[in-house]
């Protein structure tokens, strides 16, 4: 079974195929954490709680005698705000108008076979009839009527276990609630390292290993969205682990608006980590009968390293939480006419684009921003989602006909959630932007946010996606958003918690995306938020696929892919080939190793094709018929870190790996050169030991591959590329 309950020593054991969780109601009610880590049966993991009397570490109630008795340094399940514990809270609460203190004991339980879901959030979810089961413990207040469910979800076979708490008040008063993380977990000693993802726009998902603090570390974001500066998704592992070797825990928070993930060494050298929504302006209101659900986290914990960890997110990402059709199947190759000609374009230079893509065995072609309104540059329009019909000279509906007779179907870019001022849908409802009363708004890209928290914003937009939807035949779109929030208010109804804005803002935007998810499931919808902004788990329930970065550098995509690999389905990153110089840092790379690259997801292209030498359009021809060709190694594989672009100057390495071995697919881009360089090698990873694999005519044994490596070729130039096939014979 993978919930075990011990109803004597009231003991809490949950079992994945590589891991064992384990918690326990104490001789005062209180939910204490025992043990997570290595699979382990039959072990109650309290006797490593070791009481002693803490100086300033005060007793709660019910055990004020007992001086070595203290929520100051006991591992705690789900500690709260009130109760004598000095570490970083999961939960801070009230009644209203009174103190802040709660003092939860244990209440009650509950077994149920399949998963538990959260109204209105992403939630991973139950495949088929017996992968998962759920655990509710019921906590309760000793002295108010207030409950708090932690739920968890146990995917024995996908190694996986998700925690979210709903916050439930029956008392007659309303409560108030200033932090609600989805979890917490203790650890009894800080003996790991902290990896976490950083960056900026164009700059995204930076890897970053490091100690944490005597204190607390923090990574978080107050922007409203998950953002390009942090990402909510962190990695514990032990300070030898490897990608090969060693003890991780992953934390996935899947939410996409601000959150915080913080970590704390205590005075006992104990460590703590808690993750949640960001509590910075957080305020929410639980009148009497309501509850609050907390986003849901994923937990994943393997002591077969790094990559071991990344495989058994990715599987189940890829099998419990997206949900698209799109997932199972291969992704069309598409050409996107934004760096091509940004807001300079016709319908007719669209045409001609769509005649070069056909020319080149590509499958679709995507119309970016500028097709609605007046909108011809970023600084007008946004909002008005009427066909530019002057601008293309024919209507929405000819233009994808006229792609369609071509051979490509046809996809759109919006961006919903903003509005222009200088826009006819501001002029009409300037009520609904986020703008504080009587001062002149934050703007950023000369644009402002709409109330999402507003049900007459949310039905305007649902109306908007439904008329656009039945203007062409429309089979993809990218939903795009190009700036943080700020100045939250809204003025719907401005009595009501203004600390609860964030949060409705996300979950008005989820029920958007549940609306094209129930209404289009055909449609491929693909996230984006100024590129990497918004490229979070609670994003892939909704959308199958992300756009990766707006820096189409291949070099620098290196990076950014290497880090997003780490929590992340490589077939859930979208990735093109785009134009040298490169538009964002101005650097020449070779045509075909900007195509590696960006082979590592959903591949397409992101530049004039009609522009492009013959040689390049031979190139592009036979890329596309690769990709194609083994479309099912690249989305379904097992991606390989075999080297880090953090660490390695000379080269970085990657390998895609068929789920039988049958197939590897050996990429390397080489980033620096020498005089009298050394002779390189790279070592594989996930062959078949005792089978031989054909490279280029020659043959080696799987041992041989995985053991003792191949010689790379000497790079002929900058940043050349050697992508190579083998087989297994």
């Amino acid at each position: 079974m993978a919930i075990n309950i011990d109803i004597e020593s009231k003991t809490f054991t949950l079992h994945t195929i590589k891991s064992t969780y384990q918690m326990k109601v104490d001789a005062h009610g209180n939910l204490l954490h025992t043990y997570y880590g290595p699979c382990n049966h039959g072990t109650d993991f309290s006797y490593l709680i070791a009481p002693a009397d803490r100086g300033f570490s005060g007793q709660p109630a019910g055990a004020a005698r007992d001086r070595t008795y203290s929520m100051d340094h006991y591992p705690l399940e789900y500690p709260v705000h009130g109760n004598g514990d000095y570490r970083i809270k999961a939960l801070k609460a009230g009644i209203v108008g009174s103190v802040p203190a709660l003092d939860l004991r244990y209440h009650s339980y509950q077994v149920t076979e399949g998963k538990y879901g959260l109204q209105g959030l992403p939630a991973m979810f139950a495949a088929q009839n017996g992968d998962v089961q759920t655990l509710q413990v019921v906590l309760k207040d000793l002295y108010e009527e207030i409950y708090v469910t932690l739920y968890y979800g146990v995917f024995e076979k996908k190694n996986v276990i998700t925690r979210a708490a709903v916050i439930e008040n029956r008392g007659k008063e309303a409560l108030c609630v200033t932090r609600a993380m989805s979890m917490a977990l203790d650890f009894l000693e800080n003996d790991k390292e902290l990896i976490h993802f950083y960056g900026k726009h164009q700059w995204e998902r930076q890897y970053e290993r490091t100690a944490p603090l005597h204190g607390i570390s923090e990574i978080s974001s107050t922007r409203g969205m998950s953002s390009h500066q942090h990402n909510p998704f962190v990695i514990l592992c032990g300070r030898n682990t490897t990608e090969d070797y060693g003890d991780c825990y992953g934390i996935s928070l899947l939410y996409s608006g601000g959150f915080r993930i913080q970590v704390e060494t205590d005075q006992l050298e104990q460590l703590r980590v808690v993750c949640g929504i960001d509590d910075d302006e957080f305020k929410w209101i639980v009148g009497s009968g309501e509850q609050f659900a907390t986003p849901e986290v994923v937990l994943c914990f393997t002591d077969r390293g790094l990559t071991d960890l990344s495989h058994d997110i990715s599987d189940a990402f890829q099998s419990n939480l997206i949900r698209s059709i799109w997932k199972d199947r291969q992704r069309p190759i598409l050409v996107n006419n934004w760096e091509a000609t940004y807001f300079d374009f016709n319908g007719e230079k669209l045409v001609n684009i769509a005649r070069q893509a056909a020319q080149i065995g590509l499958d679709m072609l995507v119309l970016d921003d500028g097709w609605f309104g007046k909108r011809n540059d970023d600084n007008s329009g946004m909002g008005d989602w009427q066909v530019n019909e002057k601008k293309l000279g024919c209507s929405l509906r000819e233009l994808a006909e006229r792609i369609e007779k071509i051979g490509l179907i046809f996809g759109i870019w919006v961006e919903f959630e903003m509005v222009s001022e200088d826009s006819e849908l501001y002029r009409s409802n300037p009520d609904w932007a986020m703008v504080i009363p009587g001062r002149d708004p934050v703007r950023s890209r000369n644009q402002l946010v709409l109330d999402l928290s507003r049900r007459d914003v949310i039905a305007h937009l649902k109306a908007t996606i439904d008329k656009i939807m039945h203007l062409a035949d429309i089979q993809y779109v990218k939903w795009d958003v190009n700036r943080s929030l700020e100045n939250v208010f809204s003025g719907y109804s401005p009595s009501l918690s203004q600390g609860a804005v964030r949060h409705k803002y996300v979950l008005g935007l989820y029920e958007l995306m549940e609306h094209m998810a129930e209404n289009y499931p055909d449609v491929l919808l693909e996230g984006c938020a100024g590129g990497g902004g918004r490229f979070d788990a609670g994003m892939l329930y909704y959308t199958p696929q992300i756009w990766c970065s707006d820096n189409t550098d291949a070099i620098e995509r290196l990076r950014i892919h290497y880090g997003t690999s780490f929590g992340y389905p490589m077939s859930s990153v979208a990735a093109h080939v785009s134009v040298c110089p490169n538009h964002q840092n101005g650097r020449t790379t070779p045509f075909q190793t900007r195509a590696v690259c960006a082979m590592q997801g959903a591949f397409g292209y992101e530049l004039d094709l009609e522009k492009l030498s013959e040689e390049e359009l031979a190139q592009a021809k036979a890329q596309t018929e690769f990709y194609r060709k083994h479309g099912e190694l690249f989305h379904k594989g097992r991606y390989y870190r075999l080297s880090s672009p953090f660490e390695n100057r000379d080269f970085t390495a990657w390998s895609y790996v068929s789920q039988d071995q049958a197939k590897v697919l050996l990429s390397v881009v080489f980033t620096d050169l020498n005089g009298n360089p050394k002779t390189l090698r790279i070592r594989l990873k996930g062959l078949d030991a005792g089978a031989v694999y054909v490279l280029e005519g020659k043959e080696y044994t799987g041992a041989a591959l995985m053991q003792a490596g191949l010689v790379l070729p000497v790079p002929k130039c900058d940043y050349d590329a050697w992508s190579v096939l083998l087989e297994k014979q």
